[in-house]
């Protein structure tokens, strides 16, 4: 089933949003909680990992429930109607600085955030596993899923570009007021810069419900109550391949939540802000990841013409190999003009890496849900991409939560006119190197092993052609 160029694009809107979210989440959150918010780093770490594996377990259950939704839209695609708007307010309000005392502030956190990632879950499970029944096709998959991939990219970049700009807009003249007043506007500038970001996605989300269609009819109904939920999750335990992309997701979100959320740190304390590129550049945290999600949309281009050459698992492999070899390396890159040349050519390298692996793995967890159904009867597309979200919340809970915790362990102050010290230095610069390159080699030892070469998913996909056509 080949769909139109504008479903394509329909369908990348809806990442499009999510990853806008999401990297400022996950690239801002733990520097808005420590030292807008006022949390101490070793309650924003308890925070972030709570939430974000209670977000992950949330997960497999709004996949059962996606799976047996019915409505005039289809199973999935409802839901972006319908939770478009509350996934914008649950994000101002997470980035809302109430004017309480510590404990009453540190409910309101784990509230407001708890809020934010079951909508989240609600929205982007459903989302997520469109991919599955758009299109019966694995390489139009592949196709559907740089569309996703290379608009939530362009949705980074653009998240990034626009948000430290607009926090500073919102905070003019901060020079002027006193401390109590400066400390309030600084909240309030966030809170408006999540405002102007949190309608843009919501008004992302009903386009990408507007633009998309869903036409795959698994070969059994789940919203039928043709199959028991337990024994969805006993077929999902049997799924070896799941499994196996279970690992490879955690592995390679630790690799980008960790590089992402410490980068805000990095910047503040070993590079400087006033660290020049030449004449009058200035490398700036929010532009070192703008570049990276620049440089993601060009491996997401590259991820299609590669995996057809060469397959989807070897190419991810190699993508991987480089995005770790290359980020050891980053620990060695002084605070120079120089030095900060050679973080701009790694971190275009490294990204562009990365970018071609993240279409590959959501076409993987589309081969194997139809795995599954080849294997157990019926189909659990919802559940099965709810893992991959699920995945996303593990490996990003972890990874911020291991950024703060070691920051804390290496004596990071968080004050606002701190000078740290080398064993603090030293700990930035190993979460911007080795230890996200430790994901990496994780997720290469995994892929390594995923059984579903190309072969065996043609043949997966005549199998299920004849068994869907007979069901008719």
């Amino acid at each position: 089933m080949t769909a139109a160029r504008s479903e394509k694009i329909g369908y990348g809107l809806g990442d499009m949003s999510s990853s806008m979210f999401w990297k400022i989440f996950s690239y801002y959150l733990p520097f808005f909680y420590s030292n807008i918010f006022g949390l101490s780093l070793e309650h924003a770490a308890v925070l972030l990992l709570v939430t974000k594996l209670w977000d992950g377990v949330s997960d497999p259950i709004m996949g059962l429930i996606a799976d047996r939704t019915t409505s005039r839209w289809g199973r999935y695609r409802p839901y972006l109607l319908w939770i478009a708007v509350p996934f914008a307010v649950a994000g101002i309000l997470t980035f809302t600085t109430p004017a309480w005392g510590y404990s009453a502030k540190l409910v309101w956190a784990y509230a407001t955030y708890l809020l934010m990632m079951t909508v989240y879950t609600a929205i982007n499970v459903p989302y997520g596993a469109m991919l599955g029944v758009v299109t019966d096709d694995s390489r139009e998959r592949t196709v559907f899923s740089s569309y996703r991939m290379f608009f939530a990219y362009g949705g980074s970049f653009l998240a990034l570009a626009i948000f430290e700009p607009l926090c500073d807009l919102f905070t003019r003249d901060i020079e002027k007021m006193d401390t109590a007043r400066a400390v309030a506007a600084q909240a309030g500038g966030w809170q408006a810069a999540m405002i102007v970001v949190g309608t843009i996605c919501a008004l992302l989300f009903l386009l990408c419900f507007r633009l998309t269609r869903e036409r795959v009819v698994p070969s059994e109904s789940l919203s039928a109550g043709g199959q028991s939920v337990l024994s969805d999750m006993k077929s999902l335990a049997g799924n070896g391949p799941w499994w196996i992309l279970l690992g490879v997701a955690v592995a390679a979100l630790l690799f980008n939540s960790i590089r992402g959320g410490a980068a805000a740190y990095f910047f503040k304390d070993f590079v400087g802000e006033d660290n020049l590129l030449g004449g009058s550049m200035i490398l700036t945290c929010g532009a070192f990841l703008a570049i990276g999600e620049i440089a993601n949309m060009l491996g997401v281009v590259l991820a299609v013409p590669i995996s057809l050459r060469i397959g989807k698992r070897m190419t991810y492999i190699w993508a991987m190999a480089v995005s770790g070899l290359l980020s050891i390396a980053f620990f060695f890159m002084p605070a120079t003009v120089a030095g900060c040349w050679a973080m701009v050519v790694l971190q275009i390298v490294i990204s562009a890496a990365a970018g071609i692996t993240f279409p590959l793995l959501w076409s993987m967890y589309a081969d194997v849900a139809d795995y599954s159904e080849l294997k157990h009867g019926h189909g659990s597309t919802g559940l099965i991409f709810s893992s991959s979200s699920m995945a996303q919340k593990f490996g990003g809970a972890f990874g911020s939560a291991l950024i703060l915790w070691l920051l804390a362990s290496y004596g990071y102050d968080t004050s606002g006119a701190a000078v740290q010290n080398g064993e603090a230095i030293f700990g930035l610069r190993m979460l911007m190197s080795w230890l996200p390159a430790t994901g990496c080699a994780l997720a290469i030892l995994l892929v390594a092993v995923y059984p579903l070469n190309e072969t065996r998913i043609r043949e997966i996909g005549e199998k299920l052609a004849l068994r869907r056509a007979a069901n008719k």
